[in-house]
């Protein structure tokens, strides 16, 4: 089963739970701070420990992180130790952190170039993308020297491709044909 699968239903509990109080950025700050925590090698080693019980480990976690998760965070940590699902955690996160942006009427856009983009074209390149989508876009850039020239822009499961590899690509299919 795909990690995404399995992390989705805690997502969903934890989104539905900052909207009906009105908790988004809490939540954010709590599930960044948990991933921080069980993303250490010492605590990683300890969850995947057969011999170490889910319930020593939320203790120990919940004992770095002190009062900052509150009760629902240490809910939500005990919960997720004792069903051996600590590690689904950057997963949970990415989810809800998705979750959050489109109850907020924000998207997120990947943007892979195949040389780093300025500050200037990122924010035409944003500008444009809100302008098309009508919501507020933020924008994460990673580089991929394959692409020759050009960009690729995901946002959701909407891929703009403007590369010079798949133009490449579309031009090879188009001489097959």
């Amino acid at each position: 089963m795909e990690r995404a699968t399995l992390a989705r239903p805690y997502a969903e509990a934890l989104a539905k739970l900052a909207g009906e109080s009105r908790s988004w950025g809490l939540w954010s700050e709590r599930l960044a701070l948990l991933a921080l925590v069980v993303g250490d090698a010492q605590v990683q080693s300890l969850a995947t420990n057969p011999g170490v019980p889910g319930a020593r480990v939320a203790e120990i976690i919940l004992a770095v992180c002190g009062e900052q998760l509150g009760a629902e965070g240490g809910n939500l940590t005990s919960l997720l130790a004792e069903n051996k699902r600590l590690a689904f955690l950057p997963e949970i996160v990415s989810l809800f952190e998705a979750l959050k942006a489109d109850q907020e009427g924000e998207l997120t856009a990947h943007v892979t170039s195949a040389f780093p983009l300025s500050a200037g074209q990122m924010a035409g390149l944003v500008a444009k993308l809100e302008a098309k989508f009508g919501r507020k876009v933020t924008a994460d850039q990673s580089v991929d020297s394959e692409l020759i020239g050009g960009v690729v822009i995901q946002v959701g499961d909407e891929v703009m491709d403007a590369s010079v590899r798949g133009g490449l690509e579309a031009l090879a299919v188009t001489l097959k044909a």
